[in-house]
């Protein structure tokens, strides 16, 4: 069983096996990228109990993103204004804008409909 003194290796061949395991780790093994991107594998809702550092570092969540889209629904909400995490989630997989918040999706529709403006004025 894991706790707040397993090790590193054993936290990662628990994660492996069962990705709740990292609830029970370790806050020093939470906020760490290659336990949690391990536990990521093979369930993305390990982020829950990623360390929140981890989940506003612009760095890991780019990563997380690019392995499962999915990853954006845990992002920092400083992370999920972030051009370049909201471009790499929809490069990813254009159902993003789920994840989105309504904030961005009206400032993406906003976007889209001058597009569309200039193109007419343009025909």
């Amino acid at each position: 069983m894991i706790d707040g003194n397993s090790t590193k290796a054993e936290v990662l061949t628990a994660v492996r096996q069962y990705v709740h395991a990292l609830g029970h780790a370790s806050e020093e093994l939470k906020r760490d990228r290659e336990v949690v991107l391990e536990a990521m594998k093979h369930d993305v809702h390990a982020l829950f109990w990623a360390s929140k550092e981890l989940r506003a570092d612009r760095d890991f969540m780019l990563e997380a993103v690019k392995q499962d889209v999915r990853a954006f629904i845990y992002a920092s909400v400083e992370l999920k204004r972030d051009k370049k995490v909201v471009l790499a989630a929809v490069q990813q997989n254009g159902r993003a804008v789920y994840y989105f918040s309504d904030e961005l999706r009206i400032e993406m529709a906003e976007c889209w409909a001058k597009c569309m403006d200039c193109e007419v004025k343009n025909e």
